[in-house]
């Protein structure tokens, strides 16, 4: 029998999910007043909310609860949490505004195409240059969220000071030519995509 969709949104992957979403603002909060020590809190949140990222589709397919909702969820709950930091680390100037605005274009064109491909019933394929963006952009707001110089120890003797909104600024930045490089891709799979259609449905 399928499931409700009170049921769906009540499976523990699902719920995941919007715990994601619902550590937003918490985040926010905590550095919205630049205290160091919450900023430390905020990242460790933020950490922690990434994590479930990969928590809760592991769990979704091991317990066979893969839900159209949580199909739309996911990624959304992914782009929201990482958007949101971005804006609010403009806001607290902690990061180029310029920077924000081209990934927030990209993000928003290349949902754009694929709201067009499922329409027309194309299937574009993910590439491995957008999952290294990612990843890269969500390790990057969890610097630019500690933003204060902080010693990290490498070894039980040895201890380095590390200047947390700098290591940021540069990962992000190698995140843009990820994002950048992904976007030309899905453009080109599109379009070939597209021809491959038109050609079939000529007689």
């Amino acid at each position: 029998m399928r499931a409700t969709m009170r049921e769906e949104l009540l499976n523990l992957p699902n719920m995941l999910t919007m715990a994601r979403v619902a550590a937003i603002p918490v985040v926010m909060l905590l550095i919205w007043n630049g205290d160091p020590e919450n900023c430390i809190y905020a990242s460790w949140l933020y950490a922690l909310a990434t994590a479930t990222d990969f928590l809760d589709g592991w769990l979704a397919r091991r317990r066979g609860l893969v839900t159209v909702l949580g199909k739309f969820l996911d990624p959304l709950a992914d782009k929201l949490l990482v958007m949101a930091m971005l804006v609010i680390l403009v806001a607290l100037h902690r990061v180029p505004g310029w920077l924000v605005v081209v990934l927030l274009a990209r993000e928003m064109t290349i949902n754009g195409l694929r709201a067009i491909a499922s329409t027309e019933g194309l299937v574009i394929p993910a590439d491995q240059d957008g999952k290294i963006k990612t990843a890269f952009q969500m390790f990057a707001v969890m610097c630019l969220l500690i933003h204060y110089p902080a010693p990290v120890r490498l070894l039980w003797f040895y201890e380095v000071q590390v200047n947390w909104n700098e290591v940021g600024f540069w990962v992000l930045l190698l995140s843009l030519f990820f994002s950048l490089k992904s976007a030309i891709i899905y453009f080109r799979r599109f379009f070939a995509a597209v021809d491959e259609k038109r050609s079939a449905e000529v007689p």
